[in-house]
Order: structure tokens, then sequence, then C-alpha cells
């Protein structure tokens, strides 16, 4: 839905095929975090038929063997975590600015189905309707794409956010319902929760979520350590039948690039074995409490140690005395704590977020006095 060719073409030519956000701002004159995020409005037949047309066009290329699609969403109404500094941004709730999928065709469609103007709602992002028919209209031309690629005998891929439950909230993706053959979520762990249970967490759900004619695969990013055999563990364990990895310049150290090789050779003896297929050694749930995950707990103290050590002035971290962690608010996908350190004597904001039912990003940030005093 975003446009990559054709960009200034369009936008002189067709500037009521952008999207709308809540505000009634249009991409077509407005920004919403990078100048190149410029998409069009699912709802519209036009830009279904542009689409198509395209699709056509690719698909009769000679010697290409699929389509995989990138972008095929709204604007993030919700980024993940790691990112909202980079922005100056807070998005513990879903805000209006990028909130987007108002254009005046989606609202009337929308309308006439069920028979309301969402605007009219004290808080248009708690409607539930509202988001599954938003999604709805993506997974529409999701398969109308699909439709066509078939229709040449070649392969039909996608690269989502990382679980359908979670691209619904932050994008508008049911990418569950998509009649995919191959799928790769960007389970990027780095963006999130910085722990490889992001991973696995992810990958569960997935398994269980996809559509059942769709081979699941794992995209993370390259990690030059061992951290990057934890994620790949996390990811072939837990339903994904292979990995992708973006990129592979990531993997500079010739120790790592030989054990990432030694790796996949065992993972491809592993599924040739199994009739090409890897099967989860551990299959669960995903973990929704977030104090049950170790590695993001340690991350999160870890946090707090650095904290306490940049207001001291030293580089030493000192061990820490946690009291209990009391539940402060609750809201949306938000959960907030406050917890006092009982050696620096500092009271901490903890705040988990969980979109999707996983745990998808934290922050630790020193109280107020105002709030530490509650």
């Amino acid at each position: 839905m975003n446009l990559e060719h054709d960009r200034d073409k369009i936008l002189k030519e067709h500037p009521e095929w952008f999207s709308v956000n809540r505000n009634g701002k249009s991409l077509a004159d407005t920004t919403a975090y990078v100048g190149y995020y410029k998409f069009l409005c699912p709802a519209l037949p036009e830009v279904r038929e542009f689409i198509k047309e395209k699709i056509k066009a690719y698909c009769e290329v000679e010697g290409l063997n699929g389509i995989a699609i990138d972008y095929h969403r709204f604007v993030d109404v919700v980024l993940p975590t790691t990112l909202w500094p980079h922005y100056g941004i807070v998005q513990d709730r879903e805000y209006a600015a990028w909130d987007y999928g108002y254009h005046p065709e989606m609202l009337k469609k929308f309308k006439e189905q069920y028979g309301y103007d969402p605007r009219e709602q004290e808080d248009p992002s708690l409607d539930v309707k509202w988001r599954q028919f938003r999604c709805d209209q993506i997974t529409e031309v999701a398969n109308m794409i699909a439709e066509v690629v078939h229709s040449y005998g070649k392969t039909m891929a996608a690269s989502p956010f990382p679980t359908p439950k979670m691209s619904s909230r932050m994008v508008r993706q049911d990418w569950g319902k998509w009649n995919l053959d191959i799928v790769f979520p960007m389970v990027y762990h780095t963006f999130y929760t910085g722990d490889a249970s992001f991973i696995s967490d992810c990958t569960v759900e997935n398994a269980r979520d996809k559509n059942d004619m769709t081979t699941l695969y794992c995209g993370m990013t390259a990690t030059d350590g061992p951290m990057m055999f934890e994620c790949m563990d996390a990811a072939l364990n837990n339903g994904a039948q292979g990995i992708a990895v973006f990129t592979m310049l990531g993997l500079r150290s010739p120790e790592v690039k030989k054990q990432f090789k030694a790796y996949t050779d065992s993972v491809r003896a592993v599924r040739a074995a199994n009739g090409g297929v890897i099967k989860a050694t551990y299959p669960k749930v995903a973990e929704p409490d977030p104090f049950k995950h170790e590695g993001i707990m340690k991350l999160m103290q870890e946090r707090m140690q650095q904290i306490i050590a940049t207001a001291a002035g030293k580089e030493e971290l000192a061990p820490l005395a946690l009291g209990e962690y009391k539940e402060v608010d609750s809201y949306d996908a938000t959960r907030c704590y406050q917890v006092v350190d009982n050696n620096s004597k500092t009271t901490f904001d903890v705040t988990f977020y969980l979109y999707g039912d996983v745990v998808s990003g934290w922050d630790v940030t020193v109280a107020d006095k105002d709030s530490s005093k509650k």
C-alpha cells in the first residue's frame, strides 16, 4: 500500500488516493514519521485496480518466481518501542495523528456496513469493529494480489509485522487471513524487548494463527555474536520452518560466520531427515507475564543500574536491592508499575507494553517526586 515507484506522479495526478488520519490529514500533503510514507487507501476501487495491474505486469516478467509484498498496511499507529526516542514520542496508546484509515470513502464504506461513523465515538481506537474493518480492507487487497500471483503459477510471500494480533493493533495487518505461500514476519527483537523470548513468543503465536496454507519462516535482525544463535533457536524450536536474516552484512566476525554456516547446515539436515519439516521441539503458549521473562527483567535491571550510576557520576554499576513491584496504572496495552531500589533510594517507573498478548516493549525511568510519594 506504500508507493515505491511513481510516487511523485501519483501524488500529482491522484492526491485523493492517499490515506487520511483521524485528524483529517492526508498523506498527500502530510508527513507521518518519514517522507517516503505515502500509503494509499485500500478501500478505493481505483487504487485496487492500480495495484492489480502493477502485479500483473510484474508477474509477466520472464524468470520471476514469485511476489513478496512489504509495507502492505497502514501507517504505524504504534511504532516498535525502541524507535520512540528517535522520533521524540511516546505511543502508550493510539493517538489521532498516527491513526490512519479515515479516508472519506473508507468511512462511507464502514457506515454502509455498520450504520454509524466511528468518529462519533469518544475514542474510536477502542472500536473493535472499526479496527477489524480496516484490517479487512488490507486483507482484501492482499488476497487480490495473491489471486493474481497464483493465476500465473507463482509464489506469494509477505513480510508483515511480528504476529497477526500485534500487527492488527499496530498497522492493521491481520495477516493470518492472507493467502500466502510463505510468510517472513519481521520478528526483530532489537526493535521490541531486546530479548530472544520475543522471538519464541511471536513464533508460537504465528504457528497457531497463520493461514493453514502458509509456510512460516521468521525474519530476524543479524547479531554478530552468540545472541544470533539464541534467536535462531527461539524461532526454529517453536514452529518456524526457516529464517531470513536482515541483513547478512551484520554478521562480520569470521567466527560467527563459520558458526552460522554450521548451524544452518545442521538445520537443513534435520529438515531433510524429517521429510522437509522442522518440528517444534517444545510447543508452548506465549508468556504474557513480563515478570516471568528472565531476559527482559535482566535487561530492565541493567537499565536501572545504568541510571543510578549516571546520576552518581560513576561508571561502576552498583548492585540493586529492589522492593516489590506495585502496579500503579493499566490501560489499553500498557501496564505501569513502580519499584524502589533500597540501596540508592531511587523509585523507578517501569512500563510494559503488551500488544497482541505478547510482551512487546518496556521502559524504565526515574519516577518524579510527586508520583513516588503516592
